[in-house]
Formats: structure tokens, C-alpha cells, sequence
């Protein structure tokens, strides 16, 4: 591989509060996947992360999550299928009219947490969110992780698919990420981070942490600009992939098929 999109989840603030340091993060990555107002972000700060993004020729994203504050998006909510349908392509609509006013437009979609790992998991749930991508744009990029429900789903419909892995969380035997309740489900080492990041992308196998090597297809790998290691990690990721003699890119200038 001579190309690999970095990606982080940005604007997670709300009104006078801040998490994550964007401006830092935007320096070092490609992709900013925005919060849209629903686990987190508001039209002030969405209007921030865009405006810095264009500045640095970050690409923009719609981060789209369950519609819980409290608890950050990642409690997992029961819902109807239309319903998480109609919060995706709504949440995709608020970022095109902010991107718009900014001078700029959507390229791509991830998901954010718990709605992310539900839909990792479950076809139902997978395939709501792709027909909402779909119908909003069918040109919008799917961002998802290789071999999942979701990553399924969205080719299944025809939309452009990147498939992601973590540079900042440790994987378990059977290719998932560690579930957030353990201790060691965060990487915040830069150095242990960019080594992950390396085995991914040069040798394409995850390290579980029972030692396990899974293969993996990592076309954009996320670093948590929620975390206050996400500099120093994203920074290191950078260092080790120039010495590797790859090309970091947007997520539009990746060529995806």
C-alpha cells in the first residue's frame, strides 16, 4: 500500500465545552470526522472544525451518533430501523449545511460509537445506516471496519467503502476492539500506537492482545482526538508512516473503488 487516510472524530465539544484539542489534530490528519449535534457538536463548534479543516485541506465527515449528551453516544439505545435511518440522514444534513456555509462539502460518513459497534454487528442496523447514506448522497464514502455488517451493508448498496482500523485501541482474538470497560482497551503510548499502526498498514495484520495475528486491510486508520494523548499518537503515526515511505491522503484522493 502506498497510500492511508488518517481520520479523527473532531468537534466532540458543546457550546462553551471543548474535548479533544482540534486544532492540534488537524494539523496531523486528512480526515475529520465531525460531530453533528446528537452525542456531541453544536452549529458553533461544527462551524469551527469546518472553517480550520478547509484551511489545512482536512476532507470533512459526518459523525453521526446516538442523540445522548450525557453519556457521549456511547450507550446503546434501542431503536427502530427507521428511526436510526432518519437520525443518520439527518445528522448528514446538518454537516452539509454547515460544510455549504463554509465554503466546502461532505465527503464521507462514520459513525460514532455505540451506533458504530451496533452496526458492526447487526444487519438490521447496518443497513438502516447505509440506506441512509445512500439516500442522502450515494457518493458519500462509508467509512467502516473491513468485514463487518456495516462494511457489508454499504457495498452491498454501492456506496464507496474505506475500511478502518484503531491506531489507539487494542484488538481482541476475534478482530474486535477491546469493549472500553477493560483497562487496556486504550493504546496511548505514541510509540506502542505507531508500531500497531505499522504492522496494519506494511505487514496488514492486527496484534490482538493475547498475541494473535489477525490479517486487516487498513485504508484509514483513526486516532481519538476525544483522548489528550491524540497528538502525541497521531504525531508518532505520521513519523513512522513517512519513514515507511507512504503517502498520507485524504479520503477522496485514496482512489477508492
Amino acid at each position: 500500500m502506498t497510500k492511508v487516510n488518517l481520520n479523527a472524530d473532531m468537534g466532540e465539544g458543546f457550546g462553551a465545552y471543548d474535548i479533544g484539542d482540534d486544532t492540534a489534530m488537524l494539523d496531523l490528519v486528512t480526515s475529520a470526522n465531525v460531530a453533528c449535534g446528537f452525542h456531541a457538536g453544536d452549529p458553533n463548534v461544527m462551524s469551527r472544525v469546518i472553517k480550520a479543516a478547509v484551511e489545512r485541506g482536512v476532507s470533512i465527515g459526518a459523525h453521526p451518533g446516538f442523540q445522548d449528551l450525557p453519556g457521549f453516544g456511547r450507550r446503546r439505545i434501542d431503536m427502530t430501523m427507521p428511526d436510526i435511518e432518519a437520525i443518520v440522514a439527518y445528522q448528514i444534513g446538518a454537516l452539509q449545511g454547515m460544510a455549504a456555509a463554509g465554503g466546502t462539502s461532505v465527503t464521507h460518513v462514520k459513525p460514532h460509537g455505540a451506533l458504530n459497534n451496533m452496526a458492526s454487528e447487526r444487519d438490521d442496523i447496518a443497513g438502516a445506516i447505509a440506506a441512509a447514506v445512500h439516500g442522502v448522497d450515494p457518493n458519500l464514502i462509508l467509512v467502516a471496519v473491513s468485514g463487518s455488517s456495516l462494511f457489508n451493508a454499504g457495498t452491498a448498496i454501492g456506496l464507496t467503502m474505506a475500511s478502518e482500523a484503531y491506531a489507539d485501541r487494542s484488538y481482541a482474538d476475534d478482530g474486535n476492539m477491546t469493549s472500553r470497560k477493560f483497562s487496556n482497551a486504550m493504546i496511548r503510548d505514541p510509540a506502542e500506537a505507531a508500531e500497531q499502526v505499522r504492522r496494519m498498514v506494511v505487514d496488514g495484520i492486527i496484534v490482538s492482545t493475547s498475541g494473535k495475528e489477525i490479517p486487516v486491510n487498513a485504508q484509514s486508520i483513526c486516532i481519538h482526538g476525544d483522548e489528550p494523548t491524540g497528538p502525541a499518537v497521531a504525531k508518532a503515526v505520521r513519523e513512522m508512516l513517512a519513514a515507511e515511505g507512504i503517502e498520507i491522503a485524504t479520503l477522496p484522493a485514496m482512489g477508492l473503488a
